[in-house]
């Protein structure tokens, strides 16, 4: 049954309010790792997890010691706003050049039920084969999600539900060799604003 105009348009509009809500509740969460850095001595973003890399085995955080990690969460069904910025991350490392080599990008999903070690093999390569693709149970998935302090939530399609969206939180973060955070960037960042902010904070 197709949906009339109106219909639509409410749906979207819903949506849309949904991302400004995940916009404001990750901003919220981020802005208050100072006051807990004080207390604490270090930020409250990250720590240990178990996934699925996209070749199949299984991955922790141990499995990417020594290399400074640069996360993005989202999914490869995302219309925009991912592959976006996974295309942000990509030009960045390739701004700079060898200084970048061993810094790993990582895209990990907030959809396991689509998104399949498969079908994230597929997308992550259309960015580079520096790229990791990380999915997992649902468990998984929320108990990551958790650490990195990131906002999803579906958005039933009644129409098609198999085509369903996912609002979340678009924060790319960077963690250091030893899994500790360092920085964020929001999603307005450059590729050359990027590339500047990773070679400061990493010293390069």
């Amino acid at each position: 049954m197709t949906s009339s105009p109106h219909a639509l348009t409410r749906r979207i509009a819903i949506a849309g309010l949904c991302l400004v809500a995940a916009a404001g509740i990750a901003a919220y969460a981020l802005m208050s790792t100072p006051q807990r850095q004080r207390a604490t001595g270090e930020a409250l973003v990250g720590g240990p997890f178990t996934m699925v890399k996209h070749s199949g085995e299984a991955v922790t955080e141990k499995t990417f010691a020594g290399k400074p990690m640069l996360l993005f969460f989202g999914y490869t069904f995302c219309p925009d706003v991912c592959p976006t910025e996974l295309q942000v991350m990509a030009e960045a490392l390739r701004q700079l050049g060898d200084k970048g080599k061993d810094i790993q990008p990582i895209f990990v999903t907030i959809d396991p039920a689509r998104d399949t070690p498969t079908v994230m093999a597929a997308y992550v390569a259309a960015f580079g084969e520096q790229f990791v693709g990380l999915t997992g149970t649902p468990e998984q998935v929320k108990q990551i999600a958790s650490a990195y302090r990131v906002f999803f939530q579906k958005v039933d399609n009644k129409d098609a539900p198999d085509a369903y969206l996912m609002d979340h939180s678009s924060i790319i973060y960077l963690m250091d060799g030893e899994g500790r955070f360092l920085k964020h960037f929001t999603y307005s960042t450059d590729p050359k604003a990027l590339a500047e902010g990773l070679a400061a904070a990493l010293g390069r």
